[in-house]
């Protein structure tokens, strides 16, 4: 509660100073070191920050998530402001004037924040699921790249214990003894919701993108695009044509546009 607390009074005072040019995010090494649940939040900040354009710069430390003010990936350092995930972050950048969903009602915003609680609840469970208790992914994929950085014993020691965090997190909201059939099911009804959602539309409230595309984006992209020994939930993402599309959409207009690396 003292770190939601801390946050919140961060954000408060944020709101009188102006978005510097130095400010900066922060993450693991990507091609070595970093998690795919973890690249997936990252890549949700940094479409939100791109997408409030606003100009920040990426800094790769091998222990980003032990400097992270809630121990969890991203976070981002402007002024003297420490502020890591991305609720927080939304609210962080909120209090500076950028507010992506500024046009949107409060039946509209309601709902938008119903379907980031569904990615928290569904997409991000998933990829933990799927990280950390899939036997094949775990041990081919993931606990490699976490104990990357140390040496022998903490390179095993430490995805261990990572993996029983997870596992205790997954088993508090009834997802650690779920099947993969299941879990994937969970994934695929997601998903069709998302694609209701969004149908033709640019974006998932009209032809502007709000905090919600950015969410969705950093999660979809990073399943269709991480080469895992399992391929089930990209496989199932790939059945909604609009939701690649919407991908390949924000892709070319936050990154490609601008030269600009995930």
């Amino acid at each position: 509660m003292s770190s939601l607390v801390a946050e919140a009074v961060q954000a408060e005072l944020g709101a009188y100073e102006p978005w510097p040019d130095n400010a900066c995010l922060y993450q693991p090494y990507q091609v070595e070191q970093i998690t795919f649940p973890d690249y997936a939040n990252c890549l949700s900040v940094k479409t939100f920050l791109h997408m409030c354009g606003l100009e920040f710069h990426t800094e790769v430390r091998t222990n980003a998530e032990e400097m992270s003010p809630s121990g969890k990936v991203p976070f981002i350092h402007v002024g003297a402001f420490l502020v890591s995930e991305l609720d927080p972050i939304i609210a962080f950048v909120n209090t500076r004037g950028f507010q992506l969903s500024r046009d949107l009602d409060e039946g509209m915003k309601s709902e938008m924040r119903a379907y980031m609680a569904l990615i928290e609840n569904v997409m991000v469970n998933a990829e933990l699921y799927l990280a950390w208790i899939d036997e094949a992914v775990s041990e081919e994929i993931t606990k490699p790249r976490y104990g990357y950085i140390h040496p022998w014993p903490l390179n095993r020691l430490l995805p261990w214990q990572k993996q029983s965090n997870v596992r205790a997190r997954l088993n508090s909201v009834g997802w650690a003894k779920k099947t993969m059939d299941e879990v994937c099911d969970e994934v695929k009804t997601c998903c069709q919701a998302l694609a209701e959602r969004l149908d033709s539309k640019q974006y998932f409230f009209g032809d502007k993108p709000t905090e919600l595309d950015a969410l969705v984006f950093g999660h979809l992209y990073t399943i269709l695009t991480t080469r895992l020994p399992v391929s089930r939930f990209a496989e199932i993402v790939q059945q909604f044509s609009n939701l690649t599309a919407f991908c390949t959409r924000v892709e070319e207009n936050f990154y490609k546009k601008y030269g600009r690396d995930f």
